[in-house]
């Protein structure tokens, strides 16, 4: 099973199910992960399919969410990429080099380096970084890292301005209810610059916990408030 297969079955949904798609992703990987075991076993009869699926479920959600947003990004004059390519690529276009250099962050005598996030949102034209998004299936799997990240970007004049964003499915149910407040909503709610969830369930939103499909207007009113 290949991303284009995840990819494919996105839009058989988006047939059905239109703009709520989003709602219906962690339906979506229940499919996915059945045709990922028949392909897997295929190969790999003995194998550990479990360990195989979370690897690949935790890839192409990345990719899943990029398809999903770009073209709506784009329409914003941004432009969004996967941040490993940032991280592993040592042969970047000009653009991307400046990409780079306007996220890294200053560790002294210990370096300049990349913060860990799935996603960079940036302007192609000022190479600029607008956010970055961590994209993760529960909060409890890299959000209080996330937190760390935003502190960092902050403490430099260079990357304060860059939001930090968490997209997640929610499937432990963390952000479902204000009250009482678990730890992991406690996290966004105070350390980043907002979460967007993608599920059915109902979320008591917030101005930091909103629903996927709030997430292109805030991106507006970033860049309506931002001088660039």
């Amino acid at each position: 099973m290949k991303f284009d297969d995840v990819k494919n079955l996105y839009e058989k949904y988006k047939k059905k199910y239109g703009t709520k798609t989003y709602k219906k992703i962690s339906e979506l990987l229940i499919e996915a992960k059945d045709i990922h075991k028949k392909d897997f076993l295929k190969i790999k009869p003995n194998g550990d399919h479990e360990q195989s699926w979370r690897a690949f479920k935790g890839k192409n959600l990345e990719k899943l969410i990029i398809h999903i947003i770009v073209d709506e990004v784009r329409a914003l004059g941004l432009d969004v990429m996967n941040g490993n390519s940032l991280e592993r690529n040592y042969n970047l276009p000009t653009e991307l080099e400046k990409v780079k250099r306007n996220l890294v962050i200053d560790y002294g005598e210990f370096g300049m380096h990349l913060p860990d996030v799935d996603l960079v949102i940036f302007n192609p034209k000022s190479c600029k970084v607008v956010a970055v998004l961590s994209s993760k299936v529960t909060l409890r799997e890299r959000v209080a890292q996330t937190g760390y990240w935003k502190l960092k970007l902050m403490g430099s004049e260079l990357t304060k301005k860059i939001k930090v964003f968490f997209l997640t499915l929610d499937e432990d149910g963390t952000l479902t209810t204000k009250t009482p407040l678990k730890k992991g909503r406690a996290i966004v709610e105070e350390d980043l610059d907002g979460t967007y969830v993608m599920t059915e369930a109902n979320i008591e939103e917030s101005d930091k916990v909103k629903l996927l499909d709030k997430f292109i207007d805030d991106l507006k009113k970033i860049l309506e408030n931002n001088d660039e």
